[in-house]
């Protein structure tokens, strides 16, 4: 079972006069778009318009999956005051609008939140659409959407700059950065390995931003398609990490957090349980306060777990304080113990215990010099944790506050893939990733290394 965010919103140019309304429907944990809705719907007020889209986003989502859970996300005060319960409705159409919304799902499954207007430009540029096409006599076409790219595009960073590629054999940052440095001077990563410059091109955020869009599409288009024909060709069957059966109920879904930068982050030095346990930098505290409004802009984290380090637990009690949850303590979270490495950077422990380093590299039972944990040994002590933790959350959504290889870990066993799989996986300071287990076994991993609210 998934969770969901409906953003609407309505408008009037006149007040009343024509008037349209947008809604999105977003998968919470991804932030994926599911499903737009928008409809010129003749002359009216800004409210009216306003419950309308309300109305036509529960509804969409009502129709992708009836028993998920519902964060609603408007700037209209009113209809968030009047839905909560918290404010009366006087206005003649407006209570059977409200009345309509409220059957739409059972009472408890729906909770609302007031945003400010520069966070809901998606449904605000299809309300515009949708009042753009009844000035031309027509109804709004989905097709011709721009909505999303145009919210996407108001949100777009300016390009950062591309890090130097750096890291042990086999690390996906190395290899994502040079991808990445290539990209950006107009070259293919084969190309920049010879020397050969192909044809430049200028790109800015907003091109990024529509690749993205469109990426997004395609695969949520091609996914639901795959999983229609499956679920048509073998009814009987539940492909795992696809979909699970009416009777499984909700899964326990882990939004995963590695903490803020500390000193040693930049430095790229090796950090586990058994070195100086630093604190937070500035920039992890300033990182761990933007993953914090993010997730409060979700509004779905219901219980927060940490690791016992106080890199961890203080990006914990960050998030927290903004959530207003208390945060528990979880001893098997903790980073993997290494040993004499402890402090070195991968070059410095090359230089001082090569073999040992190869060897570690070569199998996950080898350990670190002096006695430090493999990462078989981790991974044991991983899964009896996230066991645990399966078991006392079935149903909810948890934010784990933990570190790299707890986090790859994790992923890594949703997927089944191989211990040096470890090894080809990048994962940012400050980054969400999110695998939800189901009551079968089967795990979904939903996201990977999403750093967008750091930008």
């Amino acid at each position: 079972m998934r969770e969901f965010i409906v953003e609407a919103d309505g408008g009037s140019r006149g007040n009343p006069g024509p008037a349209g309304y947008g809604s999105v429907v977003k998968d919470a944990a991804t932030g994926q778009t599911l499903a737009e809705r928008a409809e010129y719907i003749g002359v009216a007020t800004n409210n009216v318009a306003e419950y309308r889209g309300l109305l036509a986003g529960l509804r969409a989502a009502h129709e992708l999956d009836p028993a998920a859970p519902v964060h609603v996300r408007m700037d209209s005060k009113l209809v968030i005051e009047q839905m909560s319960g918290r404010w009366k409705i006087k206005h003649p159409d407006m209570k059977p609008l409200a009345a309509e919304a409220a059957r739409v799902y059972p009472p408890g499954q729906v909770t609302y939140e007031w945003i400010p207007r520069e966070q809901n430009k998606h449904a605000d540029r299809l309300a515009n659409e949708a009042m753009d096409a009844g000035k031309r006599g027509e109804q709004w076409d989905p097709s011709a959407s721009r909505a999303e790219l145009d919210a996407v595009r108001a949100a777009a960073p300016s390009a950062p700059a591309v890090p130097e590629p750096s890291g042990p054999p086999g690390d996906a940052a190395a290899g994502a950065a040079r991808a990445r440095a290539a990209l950006a001077e107009g070259r293919t990563p084969k190309a920049q390995e010879d020397g050969k410059a192909m044809e430049p091109r200028q790109a800015d955020a907003g091109d990024k931003a529509e690749a993205d869009v469109r990426a997004a599409r395609t695969t949520a288009t091609t996914s639901a398609t795959t999983a229609s024909t499956a679920t048509a060709a073998t009814p009987s069957v539940s492909a795992p990490g696809w979909s699970s059966a009416p009777d499984l109920g909700a899964p326990a879904t882990f939004v995963l957090l590695r903490h803020g930068e500390t000193p040693l982050t930049p430095q790229k030095r090796f950090s586990g349980s058994g070195g100086t346990d630093p604190s937070l930098s500035d920039i992890g505290r300033e990182q761990a306060e933007r993953v914090a409004a993010a997730l409060a802009r979700r509004g779905t984290i219901q219980h927060i777990v940490s690791s016992p380090l106080a890199r961890t637990r203080e990006t914990a009690g960050i998030v927290a304080a903004r959530l207003g949850l208390e945060v528990t303590v979880e001893d098997g979270l903790r980073e993997t113990d290494f040993g004499a490495w402890e402090g070195l950077t991968f070059g410095e422990v090359r230089e001082r215990y090569p073999d040992d380093l190869n060897a570690w590299l070569a199998s996950p039972e080898a350990a670190p010099t002096g006695g430090g944990e493999s990462f078989a040994q981790t991974a044991t002590r991983i899964a009896a944790a996230r066991d645990k933790l399966v078991a006392a959350h079935a149903g909810r959504t948890v934010l784990l506050v933990t570190h790299v290889t707890p986090i790859k870990t994790l992923v890594r066993l949703a997927l089944g893939a191989p211990p040096e799989s470890l090894f080809r996986m990048e994962l940012s300071a400050a980054s969400l990733s999110v695998v939800a287990y189901y009551a079968d076994g089967n795990a979904s991993v939903r996201l990977l290394n999403d750093t967008a609210h750091l930008r």
